[in-house]
């Protein structure tokens, strides 16, 4: 079965923008849904954006992103990169939280074309360890 990765940002709305039991529950609730679907993924929240990564059979990451686009606090979202990739980043990730580093700040607020947007999300992705994250 073809595997896809998807990136997004979003702009967080109401308390999801800042608080952490919004944050603790979107982060509880794609944990569960992901296991289920077999999707496994990052989300990195900054400055009330996010960024998440998800990763799966094509028909179950377009369920999930059409969800997230009917969430009322998820608004904005723009799909930065969906693509066919050979293998998956994150297995072990049904859905971990990632603090936002600087190199996300800069990707979520640069003006940059495609091709640069995709090295600079190849190289993110790349950067990111199990040991950085806060697996769920």
């Amino acid at each position: 079965m073809p595997l896809f990765r998807i990136v997004y940002v979003s702009e967080a709305a109401g308390p999801a923008a800042s608080g952490l039991m919004p944050l603790v529950d979107i982060i509880g609730v794609s944990d569960r849904n992901n296991r289920r679907d077999q999707l496994t993924g990052v989300l990195m929240r900054h400055e009330g954006r996010f960024l998440q990564v998800l990763e799966g059979a094509r028909v179950d990451l377009d369920r999930t992103l059409a969800r997230v686009r009917s969430d009322g606090r998820h608004t904005n979202l723009a799909v930065l990169s969906d693509r066919r990739v050979e293998a998956r980043m994150f297995p072990d990730w049904a859905m971990a939280r990632v603090e936002a580093t600087p190199d996300v700040a800069r990707l979520l607020s640069a003006d940059i074309d495609q091709d640069d947007r995709d090295a600079a999300l190849d190289r993110l992705l790349t950067d990111l360890s199990p040991t950085e994250a806060n697996a769920v």
